[in-house]
Formats: C-alpha cells, sequence, structure tokens
C-alpha cells in the first residue's frame, strides 16, 4: 500500500517542483517513485564537485535533504501541514568523480509531528557514496 497523501501521485507531478531552487541548480531530477520510495539523480559536474575533482559532501546532503523532504511533502496534507528538515546526518563512503548519483528515500518512521528517512546515494555502477538519515519536522499550517 502506497504511503502517499494523494493515492494517484505519479513521478510526473514532480518534474515542476523545485523551479528556481538549489536542487534545480544541482540539477536534481526525479526519476521514480514507489508505493513507498522516492527517487532523485543529480550530476556529478563543475555544480557539485569539490576542488580535488570529487562528489561534493554538501551537494550529496543537498540531494539527501531534497528527496527526503520533498518525500515527506508528500506523505501529508498540505492544506494541514508542511514539513521542514530538522536534522541530517551523512556517511561519505567512496567518492565520485563524473556522471550521475541517484539518491533514494524511504521512510523509517512516518509520525504525526516527525518523519524520519533513510536515504542511499549510489553512483552509477550501483555501488553505495553515501548513507543519510533526514528528520523532518511536520508542523500544523495556521489558519
Amino acid at each position: 500500500m502506497a504511503i502517499w497523501f494523494h493515492k494517484d501521485l505519479t513521478i510526473e507531478h514532480f518534474h515542476q517542483l523545485g523551479k528556481g531552487t538549489m536542487g534545480e541548480y544541482l540539477g536534481i531530477e526525479w526519476t521514480e517513485l514507489g508505493d513507498n520510495f522516492l527517487k532523485a539523480r543529480m550530476p556529478v559536474d563543475h555544480r557539485t564537485r569539490q576542488p580535488y575533482g570529487l562528489l561534493h559532501g554538501g551537494a550529496s546532503c543537498a540531494l539527501a535533504e531534497t528527496i527526503g523532504s520533498v518525500a515527506s511533502a508528500m506523505v501529508v496534507d498540505h492544506a494541514k501541514f508542511y514539513c521542514v528538515g530538522l536534522e541530517i546526518n551523512a556517511n561519505h563512503i567512496r567518492s565520485a568523480r563524473e556522471g550521475f548519483v541517484t539518491g533514494i528515500a524511504s521512510p523509517l518512521h512516518i509520525g504525526a509531528s516527525t518523519h524520519v528517512w533513510d536515504i542511499k546515494i549510489y553512483d552509477e555502477k550501483e555501488k553505495l557514496v553515501c548513507v543519510s538519515r533526514l528528520t523532518v519536522a511536520v508542523i500544523a499550517r495556521k489558519d
């Protein structure tokens, strides 16, 4: 059973998200939506590399937070709640120098006031690059 608030949600709904944001600047593209996961990819290029030519750890965190935060937003009723990142951590397992990295977010906890997401980032050879955990606050909208 799908975890998403709108049961007719498809990956096409995500294509307009993030216009004019860091996600757009970094080249993040939504690629797949499952019943309990969301997937996006990001290029390893001049926008996302650090001076040694490796994927910047901050870019990995930006990808992880983007996917997890958007996933949280898709779990709640937007008329009643909004979601914001509360805490993120990341373990950088290996480097990436080129191509794309792909992040997959799946829920560890979906509660009334917080969500916790597990985000794994892989390179094009499906080798693990980064493991991240994102905690998101679910905040009630005020009338």
